[in-house]
Order: C-alpha cells, then structure tokens, then sequence
C-alpha cells in the first residue's frame, strides 16, 4: 500500500514537472508569433503576453493531465457497474479551487498594470496619468536624456495627416527617429479612431474635440504599417498609413528635404473610390459620408 501511495506521488511530481517544463517552453515561442520589435514599449507587451501564453498553457494541460490520470489510473473495472462512494463536498477543496482563480486574476492584473506603468504611453497632458514614463533597460541612456520629438496626428475619414511643428512640414507617411522618445498630439476631425502600429505594439483610441498626448521610444529602423483599429465607415479599411523608423541623421535629412517641397494635394484612396461610386448611373449599397477632401502636404510619401 506505502508502495503503491509512493507510486502515485511520483507520478504526480513526474507529470507537474513535465507540464511546467512543456507551459515553460511554449511561452517561450510566443515572442515568435508576433512581429517584429520595433518599439521599446513592444518588448514589455510581448513579456506580458508570453506570461500569459505560460500561464494558459499550464492551465490547459494540468487540468488535461489531470484528466487523463483519472481514466487510465482510476478508471471502473469491466463490467462493474455500482455506484460510486457518496460523496457530499469537500470544504477544503472547495475553496482552493475558488481562491486560486482569484489570486491568478490579481496577479495577471498587477502585472498588466506594472507593464502599463513602465509603459508611460500617455504624456503629462492627460490629467489621469500625470507620472513620467519609467526608464527601460531596451532604451538607449542617451534616449531618454535627449529633447521629445514632438509631431501633431490628424485622424479624418479616411486619411492620417501627420505635421511636424520643428520645420512646419506635412505629411501622410510617418517618420520617426529611433532611439528618441516620440510625443504625438493625437486629434480626430470626425468621429472615433483608433491609431495602431502592429510592430510596437500600442494603440490609442482618437476621440473627437480631445487632444491625447500618446509617447513610444522606435527603437528598430524599418518600415511599418499604421491602421486604423476603430471602424469609422465605409472606407476605413482604406485608413491605413506608413510609418518609417530611421536614424536621427537621416530623419533630420528628410525633414529638411520635405521643407523644400511646395505643398500639392495628397493622394487618398477613399476620395478616388468615393468618385468613382458618385459617377456610376446605377447606384448600389448604402449612401455613405462623403471623404475628407485631400490634405495639402509637403511629402504625399
């Protein structure tokens, strides 16, 4: 009998083991399911995010294995078909299985929390986050001691403008410096937006007659996709804009060249899709807002 209890409590701690080990490795190939760090905010993001694939996948497969366990090693002889011992609760167990949910909830949220704190996303203009954001180990020292690059982004159905008060230049492709902290003034001219770039992980809902202080470090030189994460009509999935990431260097070098561009009127897929539905005699589909006219800027992109 001692045997057979010894036995058990091996397996047992055999098969802990193994699921931690197994929960352990697949966190681990998480950070390849997402694209690219190009932000020192994406970083933080991706170590919550493999935190939570680790806890899940140990979830999954304790209780998996526990359940497995249970038809092989305790399973009904053949043909025995009594009824089980009655069995009327157990208190003990009861509330560990309560309390422990609850203490994963607290620990996922103050984990999220701290990541959102180290983030500091949200510059000093925001009345409920007034703190600085907290020096990351992935940010260069040089970074954070360096002036914010600040840039002004308009969100309008359906085109991003974006204008950069050092050499009064607009454009509708976003350049940004690496290694610099980045503060942009966030502003929508119609409705609800939302601006989102995949490879730094971060999105900010736009909201009308509001302007949000939004502040990320790029940290990977590179061209990247921005989008709009709000649906906001009939041509949003048109919303969508370049972001470049290079050196300080040739960041200064385009701003300079871009300054010497006389401002035309810029390309907007919408508008040219709106026209082309307006000229045709027969009308199908829903009447829908008439786009934003063009944006005049120094660089189309």
């Amino acid at each position: 009998m001692k045997i057979q209890k010894i036995l058990n409590i091996l397996t047992v701690l055999t098969g802990a083991i193994a699921v931690t080990i197994t929960s352990l490795w697949i966190g681990k190939q998480a950070y390849f399911w997402l694209p690219p760090q190009a932000a020192a905010e994406s970083q933080l993001i991706d170590d919550l995010i493999s935190f939570l694939v680790t806890l899940g996948a140990f979830i999954f497969f304790g209780v998996t294995s526990t359940l497995m366990y249970s038809v092989i090693f305790h399973r009904a002889v053949k043909d025995d078909f009594t009824d089980g011992p009655a069995i009327h609760g157990n208190v003990t167990l009861e509330v560990v299985w309560t309390a422990i949910p609850i203490l994963l909830v607290f620990w996922i949220a103050g984990y999220s929390y701290q990541v959102y704190e180290q983030m500091g996303i949200q510059g000093p203009a925001e009345l409920v986050h007034l703190h600085n954001p907290l020096a990351m180990e992935s940010v260069p020292a040089k970074a954070l001691a360096e002036p914010v690059e600040k840039i002004d982004v308009l969100a309008k159905q359906w085109a991003w403008v974006f204008h950069y008060p050092e050499r009064d230049v607009t454009s509708t492709e976003l350049h940004l410096p690496s290694d610099r902290r980045i503060r942009l003034a966030l502003k929508s001219q119609d409705v609800l937006h939302g601006f989102y770039i995949p490879a730094f992980r971060l999105k900010q809902d736009i909201i009308p007659n509001q302007s949000i202080d939004f502040e990320f470090t790029p940290i990977r030189p590179g061209q990247y996709r921005l989008t709009d994460s709000q649906y906001s009509g009939t041509y949003f999935a048109t919303m969508q804009a370049n972001v470049v990431v290079e050196s300080p260097e040739d960041y200064q070098q385009w701003l300079a060249q871009a300054a010497t561009q006389k401002p035309s009127p810029a390309k907007n897929q919408a508008a040219s899709e709106y026209a082309q539905t307006s000229k045709q005699s027969i009308k199908t589909g829903w009447v829908t807002v008439p786009p934003a006219a063009p944006t005049l800027v120094n660089s189309p992109g």
